[in-house]
């Protein structure tokens, strides 16, 4: 997920947008060391802040990660960019009946053991409540539509 942040902060650079990348261990001069009050300073300044490579503990996936940190800055949604266009009844790239949902609650998420996320993420981002856009970041244009305000993917809410 660094590596992934490093070229999405150098887009969004390019694009003439403050950028910075976050990790929870140190990685300077590449990434910031993720200090809270850092991360939302960026924030309300109006730069882009990409936390990522998880909590740096172990037993906690990246998903989960990224719920937490979420939680703590406050964000408005937690957007997941990931390699299918939303989330399925079940894996669309092994079962083709397979059903996306436009929305869905994080209890039915929970419930049916939908596996786009791990159910520590969708619990934790539930008690914000902080809603889980899933969409694929493969898609060119995909992020741009959905910061615009297109609906892609599905939100996953309380």
């Amino acid at each position: 997920t660094v590596i992934n942040s490093l070229g999405l902060a150098c887009a969004l650079r390019s694009e003439g947008i403050k950028a910075e990348v976050f990790t929870a261990t140190p990685m300077e001069p590449i990434a910031h060391y993720y200090r809270r009050e850092d991360a939302v300073a960026l924030l309300e300044e109006g730069g882009v802040a990409l936390i990522a490579g998880g909590t740096g503990n172990p037993f906690f996936t990246t998903d989960s990660g990224a719920a937490l940190r979420a939680l703590e800055i406050g964000a408005d949604a937690l957007l997941k960019g990931t390699r299918v266009d939303g989330v399925y009844t079940a894996d669309p790239e092994k079962d083709p009946s397979a059903v996306k949902y436009d929305e869905l609650t994080f209890t039915k998420a929970l419930s049916d053991h939908l596996k786009v996320m791990d159910a520590t993420a969708f619990a934790l981002c539930e008690q914000g409540p902080v809603p889980i856009i899933v969409f694929n970041i493969g898609v060119k244009g995909s992020l741009g539509k959905l910061l615009d305000g297109d609906k892609i993917g599905t939100i996953v809410h309380a």
